[in-house]
């Protein structure tokens, strides 16, 4: 039986809810607020932790562990998080290394520059009262033991420099006694040795392990999405290393990733250009409605050479140059893909003429707005423009190369990739090098742009797989431009299902209302009540303790620096005096106004316009260190040397606020909710919220049986199939078992599922929440009252993870269980009772019925 790697041990530990899923507060605060941890992140940084601090089968010192992760998955953000944790843990020296001057280059951006709109940090990086800097270094001596010192250097620069020493730079000596991080990126790239079966004691992989092994308290961590599991040597090197495997597949079909289309035309080479032209323009203006800032790239790609390259873009200057509304035209003629369809119907109905079309390619596709990146020359200068594509500043629309933007390359807005050439290098009907990295440039290409709507909790993942119809579904989607060539296109596909951007598993499912539920009043007439999600203002925020700041006093040590030494058994009792030790007690409001303000101006969070932001009522600073309600009623416990205490230094008062304010930052952050949900609840016409949908689902899955054998003669479940989870389908049989008893009482049943067709918003801060149905039941009595029960059926595994859910359910059921909503039409007055209901459960569906008949019986 083969070993398990650390990743699958860890996949079981995960599962069983074995592992501390708590990231601590000083990573979190001390990153970019912008930059949220996503859960597979999150993941990968409990893992860690988890390995670091305890025992397993096989941990060899000193440590050395891999975290094998998709492009685009987020690899640096992780590591500034490892550096931050390992900070905290002693660590104060980190040498960063990767075989690219582009990829060093883009990580110091990330990691030093706090211009960039990619800097990862935090802009004051503090741990307790202590402020730490991230300082680059040329080598480790005399370095700040207070500081991040970071040494970010080329694999090859580090072997060169290490094997033939020279002035100023690293040396093994840099690494005997001092304990050193080692970060490698691409690290698949130092496997020479390994890969070679044999020994090459001049090798970068010798290199680093002779580094490595200078010191046991050192760390290697070793990032890539590239590791060849197929190879032997390095399946054995790296089986109690990998800590996590999160590959392209996983990551894409999370939704973390565009979704690749092959556009295949038989068009000439112009008409394909001036068609993803079309395409590219067709995304932006989307975009724009929507209000969403988006200026979409086009990557041109020639084959092999760099003349190609300066060909293809000297005739696409010529062609867009001479574009009139008669090439728009033969496009929208000539053209029989859906999607280019839609395209031309969107730019109708937004009264965008052909003519005022060529007339924005002219202008957004000029010469000055296309860059060439082909020699290393060229791809220098044009580094900044390269990295820094999603920027407001950067006028970018086209970029042509040839080979030059593999690893590395981190962009956000390419939406079209064109491929300007037609030749195959296919063997054996199996994809050649060429097809090979055409994918795998694909998938480098096909990180996410991060866009919010309709309350969308997360910005970063698709929000349209269940909803392929919907007009912004194409910003989710990559477009490779190619000749309809069906072997070529064949290869391709391969190569992308290997790649992990595509899954020949995934399929299209029609999700459609059925007409006798159309037809009824009932659909016409109906509506359906949800909330909104508004910012939050905080103008109920009064006092600390609205945001959770409790009233105690902050202990402060002071520390004497008195010690002794002396004979412990000398027997002659002449111990020297130990300082008698004292405690007093200091409101905030008694300390000099001075050393507050100091206090306060060296704490970035506590600034007049974040005060203002979290406590509206404060008119001041001066109000917020004296009310009661704020700082004023908080205290200091001074601790330690009695003549200290009762002669309190200014130094000691500073150390002792600044301590104080970071343990009430700490706790405001932690009820910090940028949105609310609203309590008023508002009015939608039923057939406005619920429509036809096409899904994407992944065949085989339970998620893609439609159980439409069972829906298709129940009248009041209104789709025509059921495509949810096995939790979701056992619900819906249950409440088949209650028709009989509901028909006693209810004139009109209706269960509708929720198919991403609507949220609703938690009170407390506004994150999102889907119900997987909606229950109407209207009253026979007369009153034309009608109940509508939010319904969410859930596994057991996952009630405690979305117990939020099910307290929102429960907060609406309050505040509505003696409160009907009245809607009046000339027609008549329709009435509302809104009741959210405990989760469903299979396993104890007897106390979800008694909860369903008590909340529906008000």
């Amino acid at each position: 039986m083969t070993a398990k790697f650390l990743y699958e041990t860890l996949d079981s530990v995960s599962e069983m809810g074995f592992l501390k899923k708590e990231i601590p507060a000083y990573l979190t605060d001390n990153l970019n607020s912008k930059f949220k941890l996503r859960p597979y992140q999150e993941e990968a940084f409990t893992r860690f932790f988890h390995c670091l601090d305890n025992d397993f089968p096989c941990k060899d010192w000193p440590l050395h562990f891999m975290f094998n992760m998709a492009t685009g998955s987020g690899k640096t953000l992780i590591m500034a998080g490892l550096i931050l944790h390992l900070f905290e843990k002693g660590y104060r020296n980190f040498l960063f290394f990767v075989n690219s001057t582009n990829i060093i280059e883009k990580t110091k951006d990330n990691f030093l520059n706090v211009l960039s709109s990619k800097f990862l940090f935090a802009d004051n990086i503090r741990f307790g009262t202590s402020q730490a800097d991230i300082t680059p270094v040329a080598n480790f001596e005399g370095v700040n033991d207070r500081d991040i010192n970071i040494c970010f250097t080329t694999i090859q620069k580090l072997h060169s420099n290490l094997t033939t020493e020279k002035e100023n730079t690293l040396s093994y000596e840099d690494f005997k006694d001092k304990k050193i991080v080692l970060l490698a990126d691409e690290a698949h790239h130092i496997n020479t040795r390994t890969k070679a079966q044999r020994e090459m004691f001049a090798s970068w992989e010798n290199t680093v392990e002779r580094i490595f092994h200078q010191n046991e308290d050192n760390l290697l961590l070793e990032f890539t999405a590239t590791l060849d599991y197929t190879h032997n040597n390095i399946v054995e090197k790296y089986r109690n290393k990998v800590l996590y495997r999160y590959d392209l597949r996983q990551f894409r079909n999370d939704g973390y990733s565009k979704d690749v289309y092959i556009v295949q035309a038989d068009f000439e080479e112009n008409d394909r250009i001036i068609q993803a032209l079309v395409l590219s323009q067709y995304k932006q203006e989307v975009a724009a409605k929507y209000r969403i800032n988006l200026k979409p790239v086009i990557l041109f790609k020639a084959q092999k050479t760099i003349a190609q390259s300066q060909e293809n873009k000297a005739n696409f200057h010529k062609l867009v140059e001479n574009l009139t509304e008669n090439d728009i035209d033969r496009i929208s003629n000539k053209s029989n893909i859906p999607l280019v369809g839609r395209a031309f119907l969107f730019f109708a109905n937004e009264h965008i003429n052909q003519n005022q079309l060529a007339e924005r390619l002219r202008r957004e596709f000029d010469e000055s707005r296309c860059i060439s990146v082909n020699e290393e020359k060229e791809k220098e200068s044009q580094q900044i423009l390269l990295n820094t594509l999603e920027d407001n500043e950067n006028r970018v629309r086209a970029i042509f190369a040839v080979q030059k933007l593999n690893e590395g390359w981190d962009v956000l807005n390419l939406f079209d990739i064109v491929r300007c050439y037609t030749t195959r290098d296919s063997k054996a009907g199996k994809p050649g090098k060429t097809t090979i990295a055409e994918a795998q440039l694909i998938g480098r290409g096909a990180r996410y742009f991060p866009f919010t709507t309709n309350g969308a909790n997360d910005r970063f993942r698709r929000k349209f797989d269940n909803d392929l119809e919907h007009e912004m579904r194409v910003l989710e989607e990559l477009h490779y431009h190619s000749i309809n060539d069906s072997r070529y296109i064949s290869e391709l596909c391969a190569a992308l299902i290997e790649e992990g951007m595509l899954d020949e598993r995934e399929v299209e499912r029609e999700l459609k209302l059925k007409q006798s539920f159309k037809d009824t009043d009932f659909y016409k007439y109906a509506l359906l009540y949800i909330n909104e999600r508004v910012k939050n203002n905080y103008e109920y925020v009064r006092s600390f303790a609205d945001m959770g700041v409790k009233q105690r006093d902050y202990v402060h040590n002071i520390a004497t620096g008195r010690g002794s030494a002396g004979a412990l058994l000398t027997g002659n009792g002449n111990n020297s005096a130990v300082a008698e030790s004292g405690r007093k007690d200091i409101p905030v409001i008694d300390i000099p106004r001075h050393i507050v303000n100091t206090a306060i101006s060296r704490n970035h969070f506590f600034t007049y316009k974040s005060i203002k932001h979290y406590f509206s009522k404060v008119k001041s600073v001066r109000q917020f260190i004296e009310d009661k309600d704020y700082l004023g009623g908080l205290g200091i416990t001074f601790q330690g040397d009695s003549a200290d205490i009762y002669s309190l230094s200014n130094r000691a008062q500073i150390d002792a606020l600044t301590g104080l304010l970071a343990q009430v930052e700490g706790e405001i952050r932690k009820n910090i909710t940028e949105y609310q949900g609203t309590t008023e609840f508002k009015p939608n016409d039923m057939a406005s919220v619920f429509h036809d949908k096409t899904l994407k689902l992944l065949d085989g899955s339970e998620r893609a049986k439609g159980d439409e054998a069972f829906v298709s003669d129940k009248g009041w479940y209104v789709f025509n199939a059921n495509y949810g989870t096995s939790e979701e389908k056992a619900f819906v049989r249950m409440l088949d078992r209650q028709l009989e008893t509901l028909e006693k009482k209810y004139k009109e049943i209706y269960l509708v599922r929720n198919e991403r067709h609507f949220k609703i918003y938690s009170f407390s801060d506004g994150k999102a929440f889907e119900p997987d149905f909606v229950l109407f039941l209207q009253e026979k009595d007369g009153n034309m009252l009608t109940y509508q029960v939010f319904i969410e059926p859930k596994g057991k595994h996952l009630k405690e993870h979305d117990k939020w859910k099910q307290d929102f359910l429960r907060e609406v059921t309050e505040k509505f269980e003696s409160k009907t909503i009245e809607f009046k039409t000339k027609r008549k007055t329709q009435k509302y009772r809104l009741v959210g209901v405990p989760f469903y459960n299979n396993e104890d569906e007897n106390r979800f019925k008694q909860s369903l008949y008590e909340s529906i019986s008000n």
